[in-house]
């Protein structure tokens, strides 16, 4: 079967409007308001685009698959993968473009606030859209966006590998199992873990993950395969931490890359680091994923 599509980014488009806040969490002034110098910008770019532009800047022939509404979020979305080079198959959705508002403090840190109301309990991504589809793809990235859930059995009938990013759960919400125990690479933060190495550990046992990675933030992250459990040190940052926001996507989008090119999980998750530190100096306005080249040279590093 040919396969001329790397990675299909399943789910995960849409825009976020980017407030810049004195701090997290936001303390409530003398008076009801507060001035944001830095201004608010709403721009395209939530997890799956963030990943589908990181594995672009990287080489692999990407192409996205999800629902956009015909609005201008819409527009934003489909311009940002005209800028880049990147496939994109829009699926109608009535009720409009998934959006967020980011606030984010001048740590890096952020809180997200996201509209539910952008997606319809009935909704499901066309078979005869996505199995072709996944059928030409090496790999599949889901996000946990709605629908993609149901989209699992599909995927899995085609063929392709499967990645999943279930970003800050807490090892018991039961939205994010049935992702856990598809992918056969399962990328999550530590951060709303009580025991990371257990939920890891469980993730790998109950379900098909040849690789499931925690990532730590400024500890690093780990990496559990065939039973072993590996840190992986920190990579400091080029340049100032601005913005957290799109880090993990990196992360994921960098790992894939090593997966991909046939490099060993340590390796991976090497790359992964290297990109999570890059993010973590863009500001959230802006979308700059690092390049191959620069990836590979800091790779290099020690």
């Amino acid at each position: 079967m040919s396969r001329d599509i790397d990675v299909l980014v399943l789910g995960g488009a849409g825009v976020d409007t980017i407030v810049y806040v004195p701090d997290l969490p936001l303390p409530l002034p003398h008076a009801d308001s507060y001035m944001i110098d830095s201004g608010i910008r709403t721009r395209a770019g939530q997890t799956g685009d963030f990943v589908a532009v990181g594995l672009a800047a990287l080489g692999l022939r990407t192409h996205h698959l999800d629902f956009l509404g015909d609005d201008p979020e819409g527009d934003l979305v489909r311009a940002l993968h005209h800028d880049r080079g990147i496939a994109l198959t829009a699926v109608p959705q009535p009720v409009g473009t998934k959006r967020a508002v980011n606030l984010v403090g001048p740590d890096g840190r952020r809180l997200s606030l996201y509209d539910t109301s952008r997606a319809h309990p009935d909704d499901r991504f066309p078979a005869d859209t996505l199995i072709p589809l996944a059928e030409a793809a090496r790999h599949v990235h889901v996000s946990i966006t709605h629908p993609c859930a149901h989209a699992l059995p599909l995927l899995r009938e085609t063929g392709a590998t499967l990645s999943t990013d279930l970003h800050d759960w807490d090892g018991e919400n039961p939205y994010h199992e049935p992702f856990a125990l598809a992918g056969d690479v399962v990328f999550l933060s530590a951060a709303a873990l009580t025991d990371p190495e257990r939920t890891m550990r469980d993730i790998a046992a109950r379900g098909r993950a040849e690789a499931v990675v925690a990532t730590a933030g400024a500890e690093g992250a780990h990496v559990l395969t065939d039973g072993k459990l590996t840190h992986v040190p920190p990579v400091t940052p080029p340049a100032p931490v601005i913005d957290s926001n799109g880090a993990g996507d990196a992360f994921a989008a960098a790992f894939l890359f090593g997966r991909l090119t046939g490099e060993p999980p340590s390796r991976c998750a090497r790359y992964g680091a290297v990109a999570g530190a890059h993010a973590c100096t863009v500001p959230s306005t802006e979308t700059d994923a690092i390049t191959r080249d620069i990836l590979l040279a800091r790779a290099t590093v020690s």
